[in-house]
């Protein structure tokens, strides 16, 4: 049985015949290959072969109506002729132009109308090119402003929607703001501002009602801070409090922690 990717086909879905092909000539001299490395296939990867092989033809395939074609073609075209692809209508090859442009081609695609643009924008910029991308619509951007940008840039993105961005921010941001995000509604924001805190410091989340920041305060608060947690709702961070503390008594009567809440389901 033959499947798709094994067939020779075009990109609207013709056989392909050599015979009739422009560059018939390149193979015989074995710089092209049916199913392999050719320049008509709908395949990027077949593409990509001849283009690496031929680069003087790629010029030629930047208005080609197959967008793959377009798009692999970018990658080895003459750098001049690619600010014209910038306004491509294909998002693939937008990027596939920008990426081999000087940076100032880049900053317009910061409002570019799809996201793996954006989200391939944001992964190359850094600081001020960076901070109108704070702001994007979609998370995931935002996600990726959070990784790259210098902490000075970070507190534009303290309330961000998006717990994913908070707690990238988290882990980055000056230490100057870590105690406000301590008092993030996330717990996974919250852990990762306890992560950062000093033992000291870190106790004044010992009530905190999840128990992974509880148990972060288990870990390296002074031991003789720790009673409160002897009776915590968490099997696990109890545990830890025991073996910290050495206390092997039965639990105190009363809750370790008034604003704790039991797992709703076994810690892991």
């Amino acid at each position: 049985m033959t499947t798709d990717i094994d067939e020779a086909r075009d990109w609207q879905g013709n056989d392909i015949d050599c015979a009739s092909c422009p560059h018939r000539e390149l193979l015989s001299a074995g710089l092209c290959e049916l199913k392999k490395a050719c320049a008509q296939d709908r395949y990027a990867r077949r593409l990509e072969r001849f283009f690496q092989q031929n680069r003087a033809l790629a010029d030629a395939y930047l208005d080609h109506p197959y967008f793959e074609t377009r798009a692999v073609a970018a990658g080895y075209a003459t750098v001049f002729l690619l600010p014209k692809l910038l306004q491509d209508p294909d998002e693939t090859v937008r990027w596939s132009a920008a990426r081999r442009l000087p940076k100032r081609y880049l900053l317009p695609l910061r409002s570019d109308p799809h996201r793996e643009v954006r989200i391939r924008v944001a992964s190359v910029l850094s600081d001020d090119d960076l901070r109108p991308m704070a702001g994007d619509e979609d998370y995931y951007v935002r996600q990726v402003v959070a990784k790259r940008a210098s902490p000075a840039l970070l507190p534009l993105l303290v309330l961000d929607p998006d717990a994913g961005v908070r707690r990238e921010v988290a882990r980055r941001i000056g230490p100057e703001w870590v105690a406000q995000i301590a008092m993030d509604k996330d717990g996974e924001v919250r852990l990762e501002a306890a992560k950062r805190m000093s033992p000291g410091r870190l106790l004044a989340m010992i009530g905190d009602t999840d128990w992974r920041v509880r148990y972060e305060v288990a870990t390296r608060a002074d031991t003789y801070e720790l009673s409160r947690l002897l009776d915590d709702p968490d099997p696990l961070v109890r545990e830890l409090v025991h073996s910290r503390t050495g206390f092997t008594g039965a639990p105190r009567s009363g809750p370790a922690s008034p604003n704790a809440k039991p797992a709703t389901e076994p810690s892991s």
